[in-house]
């Protein structure tokens, strides 16, 4: 048996981070049959305080043995079944910082408790009926959330929003096994099984199943956010457009050419998605070798990111070096940054801003034709059109931010993922296994068709019920909560 699926004895970990010098208060949570009496070892109450359930006491955390004094605390009593595990359940709250809840820690471990498992609490939670897997789920989509929008949208399936409609669909598809099972056990005394209604039931049943599975894109986007290139020749402003957009001087600006050496990453949230943002060095041929390996990393980033903004330097023009990284990276979602675009004179600004899409549209095109005469199969992968958002930026006087954050949610909205108003939204894991359900009764009505036997029936639907169970724990075996509850940290 695996680790995370230990669940005997009492735990112990510290619920809250561990940062020096910071933190008003830290927790030591504890859980488990031994969790009071261990409190009542370790914790002085003074005066006439009452050790019951939901009360708050005061006092002194010191060593049994040694009665040394360990820390001024509250301790926070919740008897079972009223706690997170219901389990009994002890929280001592420290002074933050390290030292206080580390000794307090270890003093429970000298005590009585061992060292909780990442995401032990959450999983005694689940086994014991206080939460299902989506709810358990969403607590570790709200710890993780990046943006209010995902904190929403894990709040929702720790509401149940996501396990209600799944519990539905897999009662529905157990209530339509229970007419084809009578009629196998009962034939003669029931009347003969309607084939329509029982497709028509499945149909309804896998369009709900089709709407929630289109939910997934979007939730990954709240999830994971976008990652977001800027690249462009040297000087052309990228590390002002960063520390622009980001509100900061997270990036060295000077006029020589090659300053940013290595990616620099900021973390924002535009329209409620979570986006990491990554200046690279300038790409340009260079002799430089630290300068070099800046660039190889800016390439690297580049092609893994899930959007490039091409930065180009208005004063300067469309030129070989921005046709060249062009070429680079077109066949990634791609906007055109025009930067500098105060350095050019008012009545120049629409002529120039045409020129230089007309000529990223035909070094694109003389591109692909290269392409595909070497192979027609790569050039499927070569986007046939020119960018399809271009923007005008003055970075340097933070302007044109609000003109980008548009322009990176139309992309969005075009790829059709849309982040904002999400009731729920779900993970890979349960997109799987709602996938499966799908391909089962796709398979049941495939069966009917050929006219098979009631028994066959059953055995396709029967798989996308265990499918269904598998969300909400209902169906589950011991590698999927390893796999779940192992991303959590361990005082969740």
């Amino acid at each position: 048996m695996s680790e995370v699926f230990a669940t005997t004895g009492t735990i112990a970990a510290i619920a809250t981070a561990v940062v020096p010098q910071q933190g008003s208060v830290g927790i030591v949570r504890v859980s488990g049959s031994q969790a009071i009496a261990l409190a009542q070892t370790l914790f002085h109450a003074p005066g006439q305080q009452v050790w019951e359930s939901h009360r708050i006491l005061y006092g002194y955390i010191r060593h049994p043995q040694t009665q040394q004094l360990v820390d001024e605390a509250l301790l926070l009593l919740m008897k079972a079944p009223r706690s997170y595990t219901r389990e009994d359940v002890v929280e001592f709250h420290c002074h933050g910082g390290i030292m206080a809840v580390q000794q307090v820690l270890q003093l429970c471990l000298e005590n009585g408790a061992r060292l909780a498992q990442p995401g032990e609490f959450t999983l005694r939670a689940f086994l014991n009926g206080r939460l299902d897997l989506t709810q358990a789920e969403g607590i570790a989509d709200l710890v993780g959330a990046k943006s209010p929008q995902a904190a929403q949208s894990a709040l929702a399936g720790l509401q149940g929003k996501l396990a209600h409609p799944i519990r539905q669909l897999r009662a529905n598809c157990l209530d339509i096994l229970a007419e084809i099972e009578a009629r196998i056990d009962f034939e003669e005394d029931l009347p003969p099984l309607d084939d329509k209604v029982i497709i028509s039931d499945i149909e309804k049943i896998a369009a709900e199943i089709t709407r929630l599975l289109e939910t997934k894109d979007k939730g990954e986007l709240l999830r994971t956010g976008l990652k977001v290139a800027i690249v462009g020749r040297p000087n052309v402003g990228k590390s002002s457009l960063l520390n622009a957009w980001s509100r900061s001087d997270r990036a060295i600006v000077t006029d020589l050419p090659g300053t940013t050496r290595d990616v620099v990453e900021s973390q924002l949230v535009v329209g409620g998605i979570p986006v990491q943002v990554l200046d690279t060095a300038g790409i340009r041929e260079t002799t430089d070798q630290v300068e070099k390996i800046g660039i190889e990393r800016s390439r690297r980033a580049a092609n893994a990111a899930d959007l490039v903004l091409l930065t180009i330097d208005a004063s300067a023009g469309w030129t070989e070096g921005d046709r060249e990284i062009y070429e680079q990276v077109q066949h990634r979602p791609l906007i055109l940054v025009i930067n500098k675009i105060d350095l050019v004179e008012e009545s120049e600004r629409k002529t120039l801003q045409a020129q230089i899409v007309r000529l990223s549209v035909r070094g694109a095109s003389r591109r692909e034709a290269e392409i595909q005469n070497r192979s027609t199969e790569r050039s499927r992968s070569v986007p046939q059109e020119s960018p399809k958002s271009k923007i005008v930026t003055a970075a340097a006087q933070n302007q044109g931010i609000d003109a980008l954050e548009a322009a990176i949610l139309e992309l969005v909205k075009a790829e059709k993922v849309q982040a904002a108003d999400l009731d729920l939204a779900i993970n890979q894991r349960q997109a799987a296994a709602l996938t499966q359900a799908k391909i089962s009764l796709e398979q049941v009505q495939t069966t009917i068709a050929q006219q098979l036997p009631l028994d066959f029936w059953t055995i396709d639907l029967r798989g996308a019920i265990q499918a269904l169970g598998e969300i909400t724990g209902e169906e589950v075996t011991e590698s999927v909560l390893d796999r779940i509850f192992s991303k959590f940290c361990i005082g969740k």
